[in-house]
């Protein structure tokens, strides 16, 4: 078969701040032959999310640093197109790793098989991928269990929106934030929530307190910094926090101190746990079954937002750190 040409996207400088598109660049690639075992895969979605920004800053960090001159890395979902390896035939559904780029060729290990009957495809790079298992493994880590307060920040975007979803069907009173009113709508009306608040309309710890009044038990954290704090008042003797993501300083040039009240988590006997998802990959098939039934019986939704063309993955990773994407961020590059 004639052999494909893809674009691809690759970090040409290391952002300082807030990304800007001069730090990437796009390249063409040709194809080489397939060698035995290997397989060649059309992407259809590719993922954006805010981890990758602390990837292109240099240094050692949970994950290797993005490479200069290199194609970026990140979630992806696409058709085999020819394979030389028996576990993968054309027409196969894959998720891999390989993100950022128009095709790519790669051995059977580095893909993970997924059925084309749940559609849209994106939805293995949102609620039935990365980002919803980490919800799932959130909840988890903390043992959430019904009758739990539990206060999600970031609430409307591809984790937040997943974690409270499936914290209500356990039972819990779910609060989320979220930046704008029309997140808020999306928490309360789509996802369950029984109470949100936008965050940029006055100090978090007032609006927490109006809509927790006698106070949290978990705090699902996806954004650090002031509402880590406004948290950290708020959650009850015996309170939990799982440490996931902290968007709010992922820009900034040099790290701001911590909370004025950490000291809360002696006196409250807190227990606060870090996050990461790739250390829970070994139960990934109790996930897909579970949250996977929940979304086949309409209990879960799934939420994103689209960019089209590979042309436009740059501007929808950018849009992230400006609250442009409510649920998922996905780029359709078929």
């Amino acid at each position: 078969m004639s052999r494909p040409t893809s674009r691809e996207i690759c970090l040409a400088a290391r952002p300082s701040g807030i990304p800007t598109a001069a730090d990437f660049t796009l390249v063409w690639t040709d194809s080489e032959p397939l060698k035995d075992r290997e397989v060649l895969v059309r992407n259809l979605f590719m993922s954006v999310d805010p981890y990758m920004r602390g990837r292109m800053n240099e240094g050692k960090s949970y994950v290797p640093p993005f490479e200069l001159g290199k194609p970026l890395e990140g979630g992806a979902v696409g058709d085999v197109i020819e394979s030389r390896a028996p576990e993968f035939k054309p027409g196969d559904v894959v998720t891999s790793s390989f993100g950022w780029r128009e095709y790519f060729v790669a051995t059977p290990e580095q893909l993970h098989p997924v059925g084309r009957e749940i559609q849209p495809l994106s939805v293995y790079l949102g609620t039935l991928g990365m980002t919803g298992m980490t919800a799932w493994a959130g909840l988890n880590l903390v043992e959430v269990k019904a009758g739990d307060v539990i206060f999600i920040s970031g609430a409307a975007g591809a984790v937040g929106n997943v974690a409270g979803q499936l914290a209500r069907l356990r039972g819990c009173r779910v609060v989320g934030s979220a930046g704008s009113a029309e997140k808020v709508g999306f928490l309360r009306e789509e996802c369950g929530f029984d109470a949100a608040f936008n965050y940029k309309a006055g100090p978090v710890l007032e609006q927490l307190n109006r809509e927790a009044p006698e106070g949290i038990d978990v705090y699902f954290d996806n954004v650090g910094g002031e509402t880590l704090e406004a948290a950290l008042s708020a959650l009850r003797v015996h309170g939990r926090i799982v440490a996931c993501g902290g968007i709010s300083g992922y820009n900034d040039a040099k790290p701001l101190p911590g909370p004025s009240n950490l000291f809360n988590i002696i006196t409250k006997r807190l227990t606060m746990k870090g996050l990461i998802v790739s250390d829970w990959l070994e139960r990934r098939a109790e996930f897909e079954k579970e949250v996977g039934g929940y979304f086949k019986a309409g209990q879960v939704k799934h939420k994103e937002t689209v960019a089209k063309g590979i042309d436009q993955a740059v501007g929808a990773f950018i849009g992230l750190f400006q609250g442009q994407n409510i649920g998922k961020m996905v780029v359709e590059l078929s």
